[in-house]
């Protein structure tokens, strides 16, 4: 019979998120780690899509009651996922990212970090290969100049104050730098998770249950500290937000060192700075752009829109205000698919056609 952890990459490698194979086996090393043999034969039955426990206990012919303590064990050591959605607690198979590996937050240790860390290159690229974007930036808002129209998906505070459930969770990419001896600066809880169901994370949470005044006041936080908001890139069904820096965040470094153009995609806004207000103390080049993408042009600094992903970090610390977003042109933006489910359909269709 062929390896159970062979037969769990191929099942993750075949959701629209990827899970390659490389020659050093480094991806069946993680999975070693993070399942039992017995845990990746359940794992290997679990629909990538919800289902109740009931559903799940009757299609595999087991007693609720087993099916379920199996379900608690491994949404809590963060095989599967689960959630709550029209009042029922749903069970499903999710991608190694976004997905399994963030589940691992309170499991993470060095070995899993180094294992983790030596796959990268593989899976980013793999990740970032075909289109649709995996994670879409959210511009911060404040300086968004004139009365433009801005989108419901590309303002996370009208997304969070929607929501009735929020926990904010350790940065797993900030975790895993520290486990490594490369400590980030910046604040670690700082990752929220939100939905639209009441008392959604009283059942399984991986963070802290907070108010939605207290989200809000996260995002001041990850505004003030220069970092990136990102999200799933969807218009609708958002359910997370990670607070993501250069030096540690997977996507973003992925984006900027590996051949991944999908692993991230930029808002439709671009950063631009005016050169009669510019007083060139550099503040947004050397402290806030997390792209490099901010530059000194004679007595002044000006942006590269090839390299911006209009996140509006560098707009937040100017002294002179200097620096707004604009609108690109219609042909230049990019609308992310509805929801998750035009998302995978897409992905996984434009997997299926780059195989050919």
């Amino acid at each position: 019979m062929e390896d159970v952890y062979k037969r769990l990459a191929r099942k993750l490698d075949e959701l629209p998120n990827g899970y390659p194979e490389t020659e050093s086996g480094v991806e069946l090393k993680i999975l070693k780690k993070i399942f039992t043999p017995e845990d990746a034969e359940i794992a290997l039955k679990i629909n990538p899509f919800p289902e109740t426990a009931e559903a799940i206990a009757q299609r595999l012919a087991l007693p609720l009651e087993e099916m379920q303590k199996i379900l608690d064990g491994m949404v809590e050591k963060g095989q599967i996922g689960s959630a709550r959605l029209k009042g029922e607690q749903v069970y499903m198979l999710v991608p190694f990212i976004v997905g399994i590996f963030e589940f691992q937050l309170n499991r993470l240790d060095k070995e899993l970090a180094d294992l983790v860390e030596e796959y990268a290159p593989s899976l980013m690229t793999t990740v970032g290969k075909v289109p649709p974007a995996v994670m879409r930036v959210v511009p911060i808002n404040a300086q968004i100049r004139g009365h433009q129209e801005v989108h419901p998906y590309e303002d996370i505070r009208q997304t969070l104050g929607k929501a009735k459930s929020f926990q904010v969770m350790d940065c797993i990419c900030r975790k895993e730098a520290a486990l490594q001896g490369r400590p980030c600066k910046h604040p670690i809880e700082v990752c929220l998770s939100f939905s639209q169901h009441e008392g959604a994370f009283d059942k399984y949470h991986m963070g802290r249950i907070i108010t939605k005044d207290e989200a809000l006041a996260v995002l001041d936080k990850a505004e003030q500290e220069g970092l990136v908001h990102c999200t799933y890139n969807v218009q609708s069904g958002q359910m997370f937000v990670c607070n993501c820096c250069p030096c540690c965040c997977g996507i973003l470094r992925g984006t900027k060192h590996f051949k991944a153009p999908h692993l991230m995609a930029r808002s439709n806004y671009v950063a631009y700075i005016d050169p009669d207000a510019c007083v060139a103390c550099g503040t947004c080049a050397d402290e806030r752009c997390p792209m490099n993408a901010i530059k000194e042009n004679e007595s002044a600094y000006q942006v590269d829109p090839e390299r911006c992903i209009g996140c509006g970090v560098c707009t937040t610390t100017c002294p002179t205000d200097a620096i707004s977003l604009l609108r690109k042109p219609e042909e230049l933006q990019e609308q992310p698919p509805r929801n998750i489910v035009e998302w995978y359909m897409q992905r996984a269709a434009n997997r299926a056609a780059s195989a050919h």
